[in-house]
């Protein structure tokens, strides 16, 4: 068996304060696999953003963190400074909620793609700049390097999430972690997008951790889905195991929660239906850590 891109082992996390250590991860195990989405879902405050902020050593203050992040033999948790810095968008790449706030706005397209190559892979402004307008086209974001001179706001929000998703992917990451990429977008749009992150994850090998409240959205994308309760792993396993047969109460009372399926978006042969490049988003829609030592 190959083994997987990334490996949560143990995971605990606790944050110290003046009543003491309040525990909020509690022994979290999961194993993303290249080519697959491993799902993370639950309610808001289970554990899910900070599982995945701790991969890229951003867990809060005065955290207290045991256990294990395997990824190619090194030990994630273990690595600070500099070496983290190059594990951030290097290897492990990660698109946040809303773009409008992830996007530095006062800064053009271009220069926050092209610092972040120039930063990790070490290459001149030419050949940055090609690698960014790549990148760009790569997620359904024409327009070449005039795409490049524009700002944040003059893209619609399908668009942004498509550049943050771009800028994550720049360098090649083998892992991406998507922390609820659709949340802050409509329907049709969200549609599109996971439609994207699917299409990258079937011709790159890409591991994605996809994190989301959604078990709509969860039903549609990922390969295998794990519940989180309390910081803590109630079930994982095989999307059509756990949505079918569902062992866990929890899990149970989570699908019980949702709203019926006509019109939605339920399957992974709905989202084969979707255009991932989103054809319909223009340019004028609405507005739409781990301490260094």
């Amino acid at each position: 068996m190959t083994a997987p891109a990334l490996r949560i082992e143990s995971l605990s996390l606790g944050i110290r304060g003046e009543d003491g250590l309040t525990p909020i991860l509690d022994q979290v195990s999961l194993d993303v696999g290249r080519g697959e989405v491993q799902g993370l879902a639950g309610e808001s405050g289970s554990g899910k953003t900070i599982t995945g902020l701790t991969v890229i050593g951003l867990e809060p203050a005065k955290s207290e963190v045991t256990g294990h992040i395997w990824m190619d033999g090194d030990d994630l948790l273990k690595i600070t400074g500099s070496a983290l810095n190059a594990v951030r968008g290097s290897r492990v790449g990660m698109v946040f909620q809303d773009p409008g706030t992830s996007l530095h706005p006062q800064l053009k397209v271009g220069a926050q793609l092209t610092d972040h190559v120039r930063y990790h892979l070490k290459v001149g402004k030419g050949e940055a700049l090609d690698r960014a307008a790549a990148a760009l086209d790569r997620v359904g974001v024409g327009g070449g390097r005039d795409t490049l001179s524009r700002y944040p706001h003059e893209f619609s929000g399908g668009q942004r999430q498509r550049i943050a998703i771009a800028i994550a992917l720049a360098c090649d990451p083998a892992v991406l972690i998507a922390d609820e990429p659709t949340t802050a977008l409509d329907v049709t749009v969200q549609a599109g997008v996971l439609a994207l992150i699917r299409s990258l994850v079937d011709s790159l090998g890409l591991a994605v951790l996809f994190i989301t409240h959604d078990l709509g959205v969860m039903s549609a994308v990922a390969d295998r889905v794990a519940i989180m309760r309390h910081g803590r792993i109630v079930e994982n396993g095989d999307r059509r195991q756990v949505f079918t047969a569902p062992a866990h109460a929890y899990t149970r009372e989570l699908l019980a929660s949702l709203p019926g399926a006509a019109g939605g978006l339920r399957s992974r042969e709905d989202l084969a239906r979707i255009d991932p490049f989103g054809a319909g988003e223009g340019s004028g829609e609405g507005q739409g850590e781990r301490s260094a030592p």
